[in-house]
């Protein structure tokens, strides 16, 4: 099992920035990649970013690019998604996940934190 803590989420205003973290613990090395989803109330749950542990390849999706950043600490197992010019679709609990392959669909991925809120007000 992996499980995976996410931290750094809040109120910020529109046009600022959050960073949120999320650290990996227990049957790490079987972790491929990491990434990043969100929800809005009443809306699925939707892709933002994803990153490889080894070679730190990165994807995004096109809501985000340019926006946002994800990166990684190796070793130290722990993601972050460096979030600038937030706007209020932004809006979502922000969950991170793990995935034994490289992925970027929900049922793709095997590990789920427990979310962290993000609101961007105007």
């Amino acid at each position: 099992q992996v499980q995976l803590v996410e931290s750094g989420g809040g109120l910020v205003q529109a046009g600022g920035s959050l960073r949120l973290s999320c650290a990996a613990s227990g049957r790490t090395f079987s972790v491929y990649s990491m990434g990043w989803f969100r929800q809005a109330p009443g809306k699925d749950r939707d892709f933002v970013a994803v990153i490889s542990l080894s070679g730190g390849s990165t994807y995004y999706a096109d809501s985000v690019k340019g926006r946002f950043t994800i990166s990684r600490v190796g070793i130290k197992n722990t993601v972050y998604l460096q979030m600038n010019s937030l706007q209020l679709e932004d809006t979502a609990v922000y969950y991170c996940a793990a995935s034994t392959k490289w992925a970027r669909r929900v049922y793709e991925f095997d590990y789920w934190g427990q979310g962290t809120q993000v609101t961007v007000s105007s």
